[in-house]
């Protein structure tokens, strides 16, 4: 593998300095790949206008093809945090418009690529930022097949388009997982919730690896549940968790909870110990880990 360093007129950050990562990659098969440090891109999914494309401009690799906002990582950077940049740097995606739901890579050895796919959560408009696009457009899924491709995007697009229906949630049964570390929960259990709360809050942020939730690709980023009961009711709320507050039985909230998700067309799993539950929970389209699955997660 070597690097070369890109002349006039190719890919580069719009703004300032040229990054040390803005350079091609050449395989020992001459192969070019953009990005010393690999690339990523964002393929941001709105329900309602489809996938956001970038019309290449004709100078640029395989130029005159349509591809997902990306580009070049910079050393030492996250690929998500890489893809939402470049997103943004290209195409005006705001970072806080776009949900994670998952990832997959591209690993040559030599080189990477990592797609990021998001859903859009708050509406906005694309704005052509770099000289890099002749347009930018929201293609409905069923039209993307008839545009000229880039041909990385057109190879992975059947595997990314057949996963846009995968919606993971995972439901914790909270009062569980506490109680399955004997740390002196029972002097506090609200602070013992609370700090299981934030941990969780933290594992949203970074994704769980797909194996772990038996679904393809390499990092998934599943909607968090959090049901509560007793006095860790009282349990403030936490970004990236939604707090279920059982009005009365945890195990009835929780089986509840993991049917209504399924009825909305989740994948579920349920995190508990307690058989009983498990049983319910697999009776409502659910799958089962043991509260040790989530230590270990989190760990």
């Amino acid at each position: 593998m070597t690097v070369e360093q890109p002349g006039p007129g190719e890919p580069r950050r719009p703004h300032g300095p040229r990054d040390p990562g803005d350079a091609w990659v050449v395989a020992p098969d001459g192969t070019r790949y953009w990005g010393r440090f690999g690339a990523a891109g964002l393929l941001t999914l709105d329900p309602d206008r489809g996938v956001l494309l970038q019309h290449r401009v004709s100078w640029s690799h395989f130029g005159g093809t349509w591809a997902l906002p990306g580009g070049a990582r910079h050393e030492g950077e996250d690929a998500g945090v890489a893809a939402l940049r470049e997103a943004h740097e290209e195409a005006g995606v705001p970072e806080a418009a776009v949900r994670p739901r998952f990832a997959g890579v591209l690993d040559l050895g030599h080189w990477s690529y990592t797609t990021l796919v998001g859903d859009v959560i708050e509406p906005f408009e694309a704005v052509i930022n770099d000289p890099e696009s002749v347009e930018l457009s929201w293609v409905p899924i069923a039209l993307v097949d008839t545009y000229p491709l880039h041909p990385g995007f057109a190879e992975a697009w059947p595997r990314l388009r057949a996963l846009l229906g995968v919606r993971p949630a995972v439901v914790v049964d909270a009062a569980n997982a506490v109680g399955s570390v004997p740390d002196g929960w029972w002097k506090d259990r609200r602070g013992a919730t609370e700090r299981l709360i934030g941990r969780i809050g933290s594992l949203a942020s970074r994704g769980v690896v797909a194996a772990a939730l038996d679904l393809p690709e390499h990092t998934w980023f599943p909607v968090w549940h959090v049901v509560v009961e007793g006095q860790a009711r009282a349990v403030p709320d936490a970004g990236g968790v939604r707090i279920v507050r059982a009005p009365a039985s945890g195990d009835d909230a929780i089986a509840a909870e993991a049917a209504r998700l399924a009825g909305d067309g989740h994948t579920v799993t349920v995190v508990t110990s307690d058989r009983g539950l498990a049983a319910r929970a697999e009776a409502a389209g659910a799958s089962v880990r043991g509260s040790r699955w989530l230590l270990d997660l989190l760990a």
